[in-house]
């Protein structure tokens, strides 16, 4: 299945400079906006006590915001996911200790709003253990980049593995920014919709490269930019068709599957729209800069080939 009838001839490449220049100012506002407002870190990584209740009615939220209070749970964040009967009361850490007493109190003040209300999943997680999952997390982004550098490296060229590598880097910086934007809870569902987005970046990219190797064999005498420009357009029908069906299942997720899974869907939806980008105009437009050639792009043993070229 074909997203075209006839292959494009869209010279990408030829405008990668203004595309550097956006990149670089989405990237420098993403890390600004992380630093001066922070991200709305989850239960996951800051610890916590975090309550599902399911009510027969439609509760009115500040009426359990009232409740919650009026037995000293001024600080708990309220709020409906799934459906408007489903309602998700987040507290700060406590102590391992006071986390029963806590829930005690929650369920108190639930059931005074309404006697039916059920209790579907009680978690607390204590901040030394927050710390521990965001260290991993950190550990798992850190050891994948590592991976694939080394992956692209062996498979390619290593000019090809920075543009890889600065490409992964720079869809999650703009995931990150996103969220920095909007406030929606950064948990681990979202790191885990990070580094499926790496995978999913670096998949694209793998393919327009494979392809560049394949169009040498009709293109040796072509600069390559004509190179690269005729791999993506090549694989452009394939990019849109895949994004484009990858992105209605998230969109359907963003916007039927609630509140708990909001987070990881949106992270997946910008993800997948970066990251076809990026492929583009960040890890081919940097291998390009960095000086490739195309006895770069050539196979060791046709390399002798090309250096006879005159």
């Amino acid at each position: 299945m074909e997203f075209f009838r006839r292959t494009p001839r869209i010279a990408f490449l030829g405008t990668r400079r203004y595309w550097y220049a956006i990149s670089s100012l989405i990237i420098i506002g993403s890390v600004v906006l992380v630093l001066v407002r922070g991200l709305n870190f989850g239960i996951d990584f800051t610890g916590g006590v975090v309550v599902e209740a399911h009510f027969p009615q439609a509760p009115d939220l500040e009426t359990v915001r009232d409740s919650l209070a009026r037995v000293g749970l001024t600080d708990a964040e309220v709020q409906s996911f799934g459906t408007a009967q489903d309602v998700l009361v987040r507290m700060p850490p406590v102590a391992e200790a006071a986390a029963r007493q806590v829930n005690e109190q929650v369920h108190g003040a639930l059931t005074a709003v309404d006697s039916k209300v059920e209790i579907r999943r009680t978690e607390s997680v204590g901040p030394r253990a927050g710390r521990e999952l965001a260290e991993k997390g950190a550990t798992a982004l850190l050891m994948s980049l590592l991976c694939i550098g080394l992956y692209v490296i062996f498979r390619f060229q290593w000019k090809f593995s920075v543009g890889a590598i600065v490409a992964v880097l720079h869809d999650p910086i703009v995931v990150v920014g996103v969220f920095a934007v909007t406030g929606v809870t950064f948990d681990l569902s979202v790191m885990a919709a990070i580094l499926a987005i790496i995978g999913y970046s670096l998949n694209d990219t793998v393919v327009v490269f494979d392809r560049v190797r394949e169009r040498l064999v009709q293109m040796r005498k072509a600069p390559p930019s004509d190179v690269m420009d005729a791999a993506i357009n090549e694989t452009l029908s394939r990019t849109l068709l895949t994004s484009g069906l990858t992105s209605l299942v998230v969109v359907a997720l963003l916007l039927f599957g609630g509140e708990a899974l909001r987070p990881f869907s949106l992270a997946l939806l910008i993800g997948m729209v970066v990251g076809t980008y990026s492929s583009i105009y960040v890890a081919g437009a940097l291998a390009l800069d960095l000086g490739l050639s195309q006895r770069d792009l050539m196979p060791p043993e046709s390399r002798s080939e090309v250096d006879a070229l005159p």
